[in-house]
């Protein structure tokens, strides 16, 4: 997935969520719904979430310097982990305590036709920005399950994007559900339910998110297919006896950092492996673009130890 590709699927969410989100606390101020004001909080949120996926995108493409020698990609890393704390605390945390209150103290509600236009303009407006970072996504996960695609992406604004719109749209049928019930019924403590519903949505989508992106944050590997692909061009070298490790980090989306353990032969010179080494630099970028740096190490095989490639 491209940055252009990622910045057009956040600003068509952030575009939705400002409309949805004003739209909203004006329906609530007028009817008082509570899976109203839940649903208001929850665009808001996901507005402010969508603010600091494009700052932290800003943030990851500033250079090298020497404090950060590697760069800055990983911002965007610590930028997705906050909006998954940002919609556990904020989303889920007040639309719980909002449904809880009317729960325990519910209100009939006032003007509810007023709720049902909102909520059908808010399921068109974010079905749309649902359905297009949808097709990114599925562009971005060419052959991989959904799934795969998104426990092995290396991006997470993709998939951040694309978990708030589907838990955004399923909270909208909750509160329309709930609103609906509601009123029909004579029982606003329906309306409660369906905050609380919300927040429970929200505080397993923000689990979910935070779990996806702690790893890449804290330092994952490049996917399989890659580091087997290092170790198959480094397993080529004509000067090599054995390669011991690959070992690889995302630094970033499109920054992965290699280090290469390998033993050379005994016969080589010192001129011969620098022009071998240099040969692996150049083929492993040519072949994985998103390789950036590349370490060469020159050691022997540990004797009766396994090595390993990550």
């Amino acid at each position: 997935m491209s940055a252009s590709a990622s910045k057009k699927v956040i600003f068509a969410a952030l575009a939705g969520n400002t409309l949805i989100a004003i739209t909203k606390f004006i329906a609530a101020a007028y009817t008082g719904s509570s899976a109203m004001v839940s649903e208001g909080i929850h665009s808001l949120v996901d507005t402010g979430n969508q603010g600091l996926l494009l700052y932290g995108m800003k943030q990851a493409q500033k250079p090298a310097d020497a404090q950060f020698p590697f760069g800055h990609g990983k911002e965007i890393y610590f930028w997705s982990f906050v909006v998954a704390i940002l919609i556990f605390a904020l989303g889920a945390g007040i639309s719980i305590y909002e449904g809880v209150h009317h729960v325990l103290h519910p209100e009939p509600m006032k003007n509810p036709m007023i709720n049902y236009i909102v909520l059908g303009l808010a399921i068109l407006f974010e079905g749309w920005a649902w359905y297009f970072a949808l097709n990114e996504f599925k562009k971005a996960k060419g052959g991989l399950g959904y799934f795969d695609a998104v426990r092995k992406g290396k991006d997470p604004t993709m998939f951040v994007v694309l978990f708030e719109d589907s838990a955004a749209m399923l909270g909208l049928i909750i509160a329309l559900v709930g609103i609906f019930l509601g009123n029909h019924l004579g029982m606003p403590v329906f309306d409660g339910i369906a905050s609380i519903l919300i927040g429970v949505v929200l505080a397993a989508t923000a689990i979910w998110l935070a779990h996806e992106t702690k790893s890449l944050l804290i330092g994952e590997s490049a996917n399989v297919h890659v580091v087997q692909g290092i170790r198959d061009i480094a397993e080529k070298c004509h000067l090599q006896k054995h390669v011991n490790e690959v070992l690889t980090m995302h630094m970033g989306p499109d920054y992965i950092l290699v280090n290469l353990s390998m033993d050379f032969t005994g016969t080589a010179g010192a001129n011969e492996v620098e022009k071998a080494i240099a040969e692996l630099d150049r083929q492993i970028k040519t072949a994985f673009p998103t390789v950036k740096r590349v370490f060469v190490e020159a050691e022997k095989k540990p004797a009766n130890k396994s090595v390993s490639s990550s």
